[in-house]
């Protein structure tokens, strides 16, 4: 997992997120995630949308594919923006081959719009349009779930996915310091536990170029909801060892997922 603090200067982001990629290539890592907002981190919406190429001509997708390459790892990039039309961007996540391609791609469904106490607002219907379509894509260690940062408040979404055979969920994020407090951890956990996958969370962290504090932690967490790396606020890298036999063993111990039953809800006085 690699943890960054992305402003709002395109390059300067590229070249701390391919540093830190680099580091974690070199110490083994054949699988690397970024977070969201991993190329630009506006919450002006005039700007945003600047800033924004389309996907046939992004360079930031374009240095990260060519990167991956170069590595020879799979590089989850946990999303950038794609403009999809004048008014209006995706926030897109990307699984690139360790040949460089493209080998999926996942559109955030779940958008953030909310009023937090401390006068902190976030709008991102306002720029962005959301996803419609759940993304398992194929890895050589098993299929991988892909979501970004809200979507970890839906949960029927993850089961979804667990049962289109998903061993790994991941939630690239960029959560808010309030929230990240009081809720990330668990969360995180019980999406592993609820549904016997790793989870993998790359995570942006700390004060940010535009005054927007998020709350950092990168997890990894086991089948078993057990945290086998976090990170702290700092841009970095975690790592840990996954070993895909513990899906199969967390499901056999806790079958859930074999036992969910149609229901109704009725409403009674």
């Amino acid at each position: 997992m690699v943890q960054l603090r992305s402003g709002r200067e395109i390059a300067a982001n590229l070249k701390h997120a391919t540093a830190l990629v680099r580091q974690a290539a070199a110490a083994g890592a054949a699988y690397v995630l970024t977070p969201e907002n991993t190329a630009l981190m506006e919450l002006d919406p005039v700007r945003l949308l600047a800033e924004t190429p389309p996907e046939s001509d992004h360079t930031p997708l374009q240095n990260l594919q060519a990167l991956a390459k170069e590595l020879g790892i799979w590089l989850h990039i946990g999303s950038l923006g794609v403009k999809l039309s004048p008014n209006k961007i995706a926030n897109r996540s990307y699984l690139i081959t360790p040949t460089g391609e493209i080998s999926a791609f996942y559109d955030k469904i779940h958008l953030f719009d909310v009023d937090l106490a401390g006068g902190e607002s976030y709008r991102e219907s306002q720029s962005f349009v959301a996803g419609d379509r759940a993304v398992a894509a194929t890895l050589p260690w098993g299929r991988v779930g892909m979501s970004i940062c809200y979507d970890l408040r839906f949960p029927h979404l993850y089961r979804e996915l667990a049962k289109a055979g998903a061993a790994f969920l991941t939630v690239p994020a960029a959560f808010t310091q309030q929230t990240g407090e009081a809720h990330w951890h668990v969360l995180l956990r019980a999406r592993a536990i609820e549904n016997g996958c790793f989870v993998f969370a790359a995570a942006q962290g700390g004060c940010h170029e535009n005054g927007r504090q998020t709350y950092g932690h990168s997890l990894i967490v086991d089948p078993w909801g057990r945290i086998l790396a976090e990170a702290a606020t700092e841009p970095g890298v975690i790592m840990a060892d996954i070993n895909p036999g513990e899906v199969a063993q967390a499901r056999r111990r806790i079958p859930s997922l074999i036992h969910d039953r149609p229901f109704q809800v009725e409403s009674q006085t």
